[in-house]
Parts: C-alpha cells; sequence; structure tokens
C-alpha cells in the first residue's frame, strides 16, 4: 500500500507515515531496515507493508488511551505493525 513519508529520525532509523486518509502510523527501525532506504523526507511517497493479513485500518486502530503516531498506536492491542518502509516507484 502506499502512504507519505511524515516524520522520520535518522539516529533511531524510525519515524511515521501518513496514510492517503490523512492517519498517521507509526514504523520502527527494522521497518525502515527491511526496505533498504538509507534516509527519508517528510512528503516522499513510500511503500510500506503490513504483517501479514492486516489491513490499513488494522494497523491505525489504537489501544484506549494511545497518542496518536506513536509507535504503541500503530502497534495496536494485537501488536499490528509496519513491517516494511521503502520509496514507491512508478
Amino acid at each position: 500500500m502506499q502512504a507519505t513519508a511524515y516524520t522520520y529520525d535518522p539516529d533511531s532509523r524510525s519515524g511515521s507515515v501518513l496514510l492517503d486518509d490523512g492517519t498517521p502510523v507509526a514504523f520502527d527501525a527494522a521497518a525502515f531496515d527491511a526496505g533498504g532506504l538509507r534516509l527519508l523526507r517528510p512528503g516522499q511517497r513510500v511503500r510500506i507493508e503490513l504483517a501479514d493479513g492486516e489491513t490499513p485500518e488494522d494497523a491505525t486502530h489504537a489501544k484506549d488511551g494511545a497518542h496518536a503516531g506513536t509507535n504503541e498506536d500503530s502497534a495496536g492491542a494485537a501488536g499490528r505493525r509496519i513491517t516494511l518502509v521503502t520509496l514507491q516507484t512508478l
């Protein structure tokens, strides 16, 4: 699925993307490293993959009291997560 890079911290190699509906979803260093990227700039179009069998809606459902855009929010109660972030190619 496609998204837009929203934040990126080069020290931790983690950040967040915005789904096309504007929902922020965080990713960790493992997802960034899986994509083979060296740098990510806000606004770049990216391709993301979620853990097997998950839908975009699964990745954005948060536990009660979670803060939007945090790793806790993107992981959700069942450990849902982004597993790959790479540049979108045409």
